[in-house]
């Protein structure tokens, strides 16, 4: 017995001696040039001397397991392309920074395509599925009111040059490509496509993010290193970042409502004051806690029980808004939520059109535009929470 709970006590002390860090490098599938260029067993040895713990790292292309990896905390710290380490700085994890500047990112067109409206039906030809340029695909195309459900053909290529070949060979009707390429590409394709859309500033290359549970001393030790040795494993300097909100909003791309909406009058700020100043209802879609948590004066709360995804090809059948036949028809009514990435509004407004109401504005900027400009709010339930 007592050489048992010796041997146990042993495997204990092993396996202790053993524990250590992890790291994941996550090559992006149409980056693999320089994600290849970093040696994992260099990097390894590196960074368990630089610790003084063992740190083993893994490298994968597997984007989706590598988003999976990130709600989990599947690594004490993420080398990856700037989707998947938005993803962990939502999950606990802290941005050290970045090995490239901002990059910007185009979707074009073949020249016969007047606008983005236009590509409905047509065929959209990307690097792979969980790529950057598919994530802001689909962010520029939901921002003008269409999905990918509403193409012919969504087709994915392994690298990304395919795609503007593809509209050389009039095999594709539009691509996503970044600025440089589209630059170099178009000067000698004079007049067969055109750009359509732009981007917003996104971080280039390989960022850094790592949990923020490490140790302060283990985390300066880690920044250091990035910035001044991270070359000596193959990758390029990372440069301290402290803005997240690149970040942010490749997080919400593929989420952010679209700018228009047929039927309704998307409006901003002041319309919104000189509409309620000439007898319009204010209608406040969101969730309980947040309308008693703060509101704007006088408006309504009818809550859009929203259970279908956040596009434009929901499915309405799978929500609920029973509070909408409250609200009269002959009444101008302004719908609002929590700005343009919540998604409630828009339903409603979209609900509201269907059936047959007359005079709807959404107001997409809702609360965050209203807080934003020093406008005064409620808090509390008051006589306009309607159940």
């Amino acid at each position: 017995m007592r050489k048992l709970a010796i041997f146990f006590l042993a495997c204990l002390l092993t396996s202790e001696a053993f524990a250590g860090l992890s790291a994941t490098v996550v090559i992006e599938p149409t980056n693999r040039k320089d994600g290849l260029m970093v040696s994992r067993g260099s990097l390894e040895t590196h960074l368990t001397k630089l610790l003084g713990q063992p740190v083993a790292v893994t490298t994968t292309e597997d984007l989706t397991d590598a988003m999976r990896a990130t709600r989990s905390a599947g690594a004490d710290i993420f080398i990856s392309p700037p989707q998947v380490t938005a993803s962990a700085l939502a999950h606990g994890y802290a941005l050290l920074g970045s090995t490239e500047g901002q990059d910007q990112f185009l979707l074009v067109a073949a020249a016969r395509i007047g606008s983005i409206g236009e590509l409905r039906h047509g065929r959209l030809y990307l690097p792979q599925q969980d790529s950057i340029y598919t994530y802001l695909a689909r962010g520029l195309l939901n921002a003008n009111g269409l999905s990918f459900s509403d193409l012919r053909r969504v087709e994915y290529a392994k690298y990304p040059q395919a795609g503007l070949f593809a509209l050389l060979l009039a095999t594709a009707d539009a691509t996503v490509v970044r600025r440089d390429d589209w630059t170099s590409w178009s000067k000698e394709h004079a007049g067969v496509a055109k750009v359509l859309a732009v981007s917003s500033q996104v971080p280039g290359g390989y960022s850094v993010a790592m949990k923020k549970s490490l140790p302060a001393e283990s985390r300066n030790k880690l920044a250091k290193w990035f910035e001044t040795d991270a070359p000596s494993c193959g990758l390029k300097p990372v440069l301290a970042q402290a803005d997240l909100a690149p970040y942010r909003r490749i997080a919400e791309l593929g989420t952010f409502t679209p700018t228009s909406l047929p039927g309704a009058t998307v409006v901003g700020l002041a319309t919104v004051k000189n509409l309620v100043a000439h007898g319009a209802v204010i209608v406040d879609t969101r969730i309980e806690s947040e309308y008693r948590d703060k509101h704007i004066p006088g408006a309504l709360w009818l809550p859009y029980a929203e259970k279908s995804l956040k596009d434009i090809a929901f499915d309405p059948t799978a929500d609920g808004f029973p509070g909408l036949a409250r609200l009269d028809r002959n009444q101008a009514i302004i719908f609002h939520c929590n700005g343009p990435e919540c998604w409630k509004s828009y339903k409603a407004s979209r609900a509201a059109i269907t059936a047959g109401y007359q005079h709807i504005y959404w107001f997409r900027g809702g609360m965050p535009e209203w807080e934003d400009a020093g406008e005064p709010v409620e808090t509390g339930a008051s006589l306009a929470l309607v159940k």
